[in-house]
């Protein structure tokens, strides 16, 4: 299952994230960069010891108390196919009533990191609607609404949105806001 958005620009499908092999994958990562379960489990198993070691450096520099929700840094992508890593930590439903705002945040900050690295192309799985609790529904429009929104000012060429389940993507392309292509 595929289908493209937004003249081309936007695919979404499902698949295993960590096969794209596209510029940069995003990690929906947890505050510690450390790694985790689900995606964040998936991409450092996947990545090997290099993406490990590139996240403690962050840790020990920049993001010394772990990165904060709704922002994003960039690491190798060690073993993977894609050339990066954005790590980005989505909110937990729930618990800030700016939830919204974060998770727009996770998407817009990955945009622009990719950008500044000359990244052409990248893939999001679907952020904080796992254990994080995120209403899929109300995280699809959050997502296709500030891709689109970042799109129309970026030399991105490509924007997937990687699914892990065939439920997942019916549920992300019911309630997407890209216009069809």
């Amino acid at each position: 299952m595929q289908r493209a958005f937004a003249n081309g620009r936007v695919i979404v499908s499902v698949g295993d994230l960590t096969g794209c092999a596209g510029d940069a994958i995003v990690n929906a990562a947890n505050s510690s960069l450390l790694g985790g379960g689900g995606v964040d489990g998936a991409i450092h198993r996947a990545g090997g010891a290099e993406i490990l070691a590139a996240c403690k450096e962050l840790r020990g520099t920049r993001w010394i108390h772990g990165l904060p929700t709704g922002e994003a840094a960039i690491t190798t992508g060690g073993k993977l196919p894609a050339r990066y890593v954005i790590h980005t930590v989505g909110p937990v439903w729930g618990q800030r009533t700016d939830a919204p705002v974060l998770l727009a945040s996770c998407y817009r900050r990955s945009l622009e990191i990719a950008t500044e690295n000359s990244c052409r192309s990248i893939a999001f799985p679907a952020i904080s609607t796992g254990v994080y609790g995120f209403p899929k529904a109300a995280a699809a429009k959050v997502a296709s609404t500030t891709v689109t929104e970042v799109l129309r000012n970026s030399p991105i060429d490509e924007v997937h949105f990687v699914f892990f389940s065939e439920p997942d993507a019916e549920v992300f392309l019911t309630h997407q806001t890209f216009d069809e292509s």
